[in-house]
């Protein structure tokens, strides 16, 4: 049953996925890219703050979930200076609010850094995806960054389940094999080969290789981070509102961090 609602949601969510990065407005995909930040958010302050209670966690919460939409919105104006002014804001107002609250929270400092982690770990790596849209044959890569990301996680989800028999990380993850990783990563320059042609990338072959396997590394890499955070917190979805994936952390774990990559292999390698 589980497997039937993996493929019945993937089903769903892929032709508007495709649909809005291919015919989608700029505005209407940075629209996007900003719930789903709001969305995964939700998910990661629900994973590090428990059922937590007081004003200063919904305060600091609702100061992550504002920067976090300056951050991405910041990215969509193309303003590096702005993003990285936000942080520091955030930074700042969490300083203000952990001044007037120390006295009665002994938990502020574990608080602030669990925002701050937050901010950069959602918003910033998502916005990401609207700096990689905004580059020449910007939609192209991020079909190639879909392509690459997702079918290294189905065949390495694929790969554990039916060959997997020496664990990868067993203290973070257990269901992770070695045999998925590498099945994984062979999907990814598959895909990484495959989608060039198709999008008529400018990027030769060699480079293709090197970036595929690192978008493969990054993305497995943001897998277990999150695997770690939720292992941490004793959950084993980040949410439900995607049925057989769990929640939009689980989905988006590994693009949050090959997403970086692509863009510095963008604008500095390729």
């Amino acid at each position: 049953m589980m497997q039937l609602k993996r493929w019945i949601t993937a089903i769903i969510a892929l032709p508007f996925l495709i649909a809005l990065v291919y015919k989608g407005h700029p505005v209407l995909f940075f629209l996007f890219v900003g719930f789903v930040s709001v969305l995964a958010m939700w998910e990661y302050f629900r994973i590090v703050y428990g059922r937590q209670e007081g004003k200063s966690i919904h305060l600091i919460s609702g100061l992550g979930f504002a920067v976090g939409l300056m951050i991405i919105w910041a990215a969509f104006i193309g303003t590096a200076e702005l993003m990285i002014g936000m942080l520091a804001v955030n930074l700042i107002l969490s300083g203000l609010i952990a001044f007037f609250k120390i006295g009665s929270d002994a938990k502020i400092s574990d608080t602030l850094i669990k925002q701050a982690m937050g901010t950069l770990y959602v918003p910033l790596l998502l916005s990401f995806l609207i700096l990689i849209r905004n580059e020449t044959q910007g939609i192209g890569w991020l079909f190639f960054l879909m392509a690459v990301v997702f079918s290294g996680d189905s065949f390495a989800y694929y790969g554990g389940t039916y060959l997997g028999r020496h664990k990868l990380c067993p203290l973070v993850s257990p269901g992770k094999t070695v045999e998925g990783s590498v099945a994984g990563l062979l999907a990814n320059v598959g895909a990484g080969y495959l989608f060039r042609n198709l999008m008529a990338l400018p990027i030769s072959g060699s480079l293709c290789l090197i970036l595929s396997l690192s978008l493969g590394i990054a993305g497995q890499i943001g897998d277990l981070f999150e695997s770690l955070l939720k292992r941490s917190a004793d959950v084993k979805d980040s949410g439900g509102i995607l049925p057989g994936h769990g929640g939009v952390l689980d989905r988006i774990d590994a693009t949050l961090f090959a997403a970086p990559v692509l863009y510095l292999f963008i604008r500095y390698v390729i």
